[in-house]
Formats: structure tokens, C-alpha cells, sequence
């Protein structure tokens, strides 16, 4: 009986713990999954970013970006060509990221959705982050609207604006590069006519061009004839670019080089991607748009022909000298969606990215990459390899899409040597300082643009395109202008007036 006993006291026992154990297990097993659970929760931020470059970062760059500012990016990249659609989608239907990269063209377009309350001011919290702190005063001033700051910045030079020229196709027809207006058509003329790349066929046109009145060809070929910055200020009244001499000097260049055929036909309906590739491919020998383009337009074109050889150039001299268009200091700004980011302590921590990216190992790694595939490093300065160039622009490069004030960045390691081309292109641009044409507009503010700009500048596009291609006549294009008027540029004009006035009077105080 005692043994019966002991034997069932013992299973009493056992039946007691078997729970307790259970119990102590999932509770130790819980601790490890809180304690896992806090470790790898890490802020989620989601960007809808432009992509300048034939494909995406590689995932071994945004790894390590994720690795070094502890977050989890979701960034959708969307190609420059159609960013501005995609934007207006996302807006429009709600959808935004919680970061969202705007043009500046495109700013006026969102300027109503942020006095609607559709995005966060950011300036109260800048102060609370020691990179974000130092941004640019005067930057930040241009961006605002109705005096508050809502975007952080991605700076640029005030004109990269330029010709890329196939170098090659000079030498072969014993021709000097051009700097005059008279000489680029002249070369236009031979890499049409005279078999630059000399196989014996005619396949080659001189310029080609793309969709895009701004960034393409037009604006930039406009300011060499000395049309003014989107407006010119005359006797204290502003006057459109359209509306000048200069401008339908332009047009009748452009018909001209469309009526010869020495233009891609199709220009006014061709994407940015199908005018790089018409260039890479050696079918036009000139591009004409930002210069710091080169680079990678000499390594893709190399990589179909090994001969291909490009150069640039700055200065092409037309009526009134040498002249460029310039924009502020800022080529865009990320802006922050209160819909997709619900709290302060959320908008905090995304701010925290964006000052996390200007610290020395973050902005490094997506100026330059990984140190020993990417670059390499003497004397505390960047080499940058021609062969590993390649490697950048496919792995790197569109990463600097994301960065912020990096021109003024003082942790971005200085380069001791640069890739040939790039380094003329910044030398070039540097260049363009001195003969820079400006919007006289760029502080002033006028509620009607911000309003109906999209619609009222599209009835100048179509209207310049329509002449271009010898659709309408001047005088239906002064038309076209004159509708301009009576649809609200009238009133953007007027209350540009006021705005500067305004602007005198707090002067003179």
C-alpha cells in the first residue's frame, strides 16, 4: 500500500507540473518573441521617388542603407518620364507614400493640396535634428508657401543646361564644335546629310528631342535666342516668355529644323527613355539638356559602340550673347502625406531617415557606394575608377534621387578624381554662373497660377508644338496667347504686380 501510495503522489506531482512547465515555457517563449519582436521592428518608411537611370539601386545597396538609418524602405521608383503622371495619380486618388518626391515644375501643381492640409509642415521640427537644423535658410525660404515649410530640399546647380555632342562624328566630318547658334545648325546639317558614322547609309538626323518644353530641347535652345526665364519684367509689368520676339524666334528655328528633317519627326509625342535611346544608339549626334547626363549616355552608348566619343558644351552664342535659363537652388522637395503618416512621433521618425542620410556613412555610401567595388579612397578623398563607372550608374547612381542638400553637405567626402566627363559637366556648370537668365517671378506668389497653371500652360504647349509642326500660323498662335489671357493669366499677371509691390514696400520698411 505505501508503494501504491508514492507512486500516486508522485503522478500527482508529475500532473501538477506538467502545466506549470508548459505555462513557464510559453512564458519564456514569449519573453524571446517580445524580445526578437523589439529588435527587428524598425520604422517603415515609403517613398515615391523619380528614377533618372535605366534601372533601379541594387538590393545590396539598400540593404546596407537600410542597415545603417535602421529602417524598412519601400521605395517606389517610378521613371522620370512618367513622374509626374504617377504623382498626380497618386494624389488624386489618395495613395500616396508617406514620403513624396515633387519637381520643381510640378510644384505649383500640389501647392493647393498643401494649403488644404493634405501635408505636414515640417519647420517646428527641424530644429530637433542636428543635420536637418543646418539646411539652407534661404533654400528653404523659396519653397514655401504662404511662408511655412512643408518639403525638404534636393539641391542643384542653377543651370546643368547644355549640349551633349557626338565628338566622333565631328572628327570624322573634320568638323569644330559649335558655339553659335548659326554653327549648331550647321552641324545638325552634317550629322544629317553626311554620313557622320560612315557606313555608307543615311540613318542619322542631328537633334533629338523630347515631349518636354522645359527639360528638353526648347527652353534651353530658347535662352540662347534670349527669350526670358518664363517671364520678363518690363516697366513694372510682367510680360510671358511666350508673348516675346525672342520666343517666336525659337519656334521658327525648331519648324525649320523640323521641316528639314533634321529632327526626330516624332519628338513632340517621344518619351525621355526613347530620346536617350535614339542618342546611345548612335542615330542623332546631339542631345541637348542637362550635362550632367553625360556620363552615363558615353557608357551606354560605348557599350553598344566601343567608337562612340561625346563632349560637351556650354556656351553657344546667339543674339544677345551667351545666356541659360536658370531655377532655384532646388530641384524638388520630399513632402510628407498626413494621410499616410498619422502622428508627430511617425513624422519624426522619417524625419530621423532624412537626417540619418546626411551623416557621413550614409551620404557617402549613396553618393559614391561601397568603398572598394564602387570607389576607392586616398588621403581621406574619393577616387572614382573609370572602370568602375559601369558599376555605378547600375548599382548606385539613382540613389541620389533620395539625397538632400548634398551639394552643401560638409560629410560628403570630396573626389580627388572623377570620371572625365563628369568632371566637365560640373566645370561646365559652374561655368553657366556667369550668364545665368532668371525668373523674376521665383519669390513672388500668385494664387490664380498656383490654381490653373496645369490647364493654362497647356494651351501654350499645344499651341507651340501646333506651330512647330506647321499646324497653326502665327497669328493663330497669337491667338492661342490671347486665350491664355482671358482664362486667368491676366489675373496671374496682376497679382504678380501686386506681389511685388508687396515684396518693395516691406523693402523699403
Amino acid at each position: 500500500m505505501p508503494r501504491v501510495a508514492t507512486r500516486r503522489t508522485r503522478l500527482h506531482y508529475t500532473y501538477m507540473l506538467v502545466p506549470l512547465l508548459f505555462a513557464i515555457l510559453i512564458g519564456c517563449s514569449n519573453v524571446q518573441s517580445v524580445q526578437s519582436d523589439s529588435r527587428d521592428i524598425r520604422p517603415y518608411v515609403s517613398i515615391l521617388a523619380p528614377l533618372h537611370f535605366p534601372q533601379q539601386p541594387s538590393k545590396e545597396v539598400i540593404a546596407e542603407l537600410e542597415k545603417l538609418t535602421g529602417v524598412e524602405l519601400d521605395i517606389r521608383w517610378v521613371p522620370e518620364g512618367v513622374y509626374t503622371d504617377k504623382m498626380n495619380t497618386a494624389l488624386t486618388t489618395n495613395s500616396l507614400a508617406k514620403v513624396t518626391f515633387v519637381k520643381f515644375t510640378d510644384y505649383s501643381l500640389i501647392k493647393n493640396a498643401i494649403k488644404s492640409g493634405e501635408f505636414w509642415e515640417i519647420e517646428p521640427y527641424l530644429k530637433e535634428f542636428p543635420n536637418l537644423s543646418q539646411l539652407s535658410p534661404s533654400i528653404l525660404r523659396q519653397t514655401a508657401v504662404e511662408g511655412k515649410i512643408y518639403g525638404l530640399y534636393t539641391e542643384r546647380p542653377s543651370s546643368r543646361q547644355g549640349v551633349i555632342i557626338r565628338k566622333d562624328w565631328l572628327e570624322n566630318l573634320h568638323l569644330e564644335e559649335p558655339h553659335s547658334l548659326e554653327e549648331l545648325y550647321e552641324v545638325l546639317q552634317q550629322f544629317t546629310h553626311n554620313d557622320p558614322d560612315q557606313n555608307d547609309k543615311h540613318d542619322t538626323i542631328g537633334l533629338v528631342d523630347r515631349n518636354d518644353l522645359v527639360y528638353g530641347v526648347f527652353k534651353t535652345l530658347s535662352s540662347y535666342f534670349g527669350t526670358p526665364n518664363n517671364w520678363e519684367l518690363v516697366d513694372n509689368q510682367f510680360i510671358p516668355e511666350f508673348e516675346t520676339e525672342e520666343y517666336m524666334n525659337t519656334m521658327n528655328f525648331m519648324k525649320q529644323l523640323y521641316d528639314e528633317k533634321l529632327i526626330n519627326q516624332d519628338f513632340a509625342l517621344t518619351s525621355k527613355e526613347l530620346q536617350r535611346d535614339s542618342f546611345i544608339r548612335g542615330l542623332a549626334g546631339v542631345y541637348i539638356g542637362s550635362m550632367t547626363d553625360v556620363q552615363r549616355l558615353s557608357i551606354e552608348a560605348q557599350a553598344l559602340n566601343p567608337q562612340a566619343k561625346l563632349t560637351l558644351i556650354n556656351r553657344i552664342k546667339g543674339p544677345k550673347g551667351y545666356r541659360v535659363w536658370s531655377i532655384p537652388n532646388y530641384n524638388g522637395l520630399y513632402l510628407f502625406s498626413k494621410k499616410a503618416i498619422a502622428t508627430e512621433e511617425e513624422l519624426k521618425q522619417v524625419l530621423a531617415f532624412f537626417d540619418r542620410t546626411m551623416d557621413k556613412d550614409v551620404a557617402n555610401l549613396m553618393m559614391y557606394g561601397t568603398e572598394g567595388r564602387h570607389y576607392e579612397v586616398a588621403d581621406g578623398k574619393v577616387i572614382l575608377p573609370e572602370e568602375t563607372s559601369r558599376l555605378r550608374v547600375d548599382e548606385v547612381n539613382p540613389l541620389y534621387s533620395l539625397m538632400i542638400a548634398d551639394m552643401s553637405n560638409r560629410n560628403i567626402m570630396e573626389v580627388v578624381q572623377k570620371e572625365e566627363l563628369t568632371a566637365i559637366a560640373e566645370r561646365l556648370s559652374e561655368d553657366n554662373e556667369s550668364f545665368l537668365v532668371t525668373d523674376p517671378t521665383v519669390h513672388l506668389s500668385s494664387e490664380t497660377y498656383d490654381e490653373k497653371n496645369v490647364e493654362l500652360s497647356q494651351i501654350i504647349a499645344d499651341a507651340t508644338y501646333n506651330y512647330i509642326l506647321g499646324k497653326i500660323t502665327a497669328e493663330d498662335f497669337k491667338q492661342e496667347t490671347l486665350k491664355w489671357r482671358q482664362n486667368g493669366g491676366n489675373l496671374i499677371i496682376q497679382e504678380y504686380g501686386e506681389a511685388l509691390e508687396r515684396e518693395r514696400l516691406r523693402n523699403n520698411h
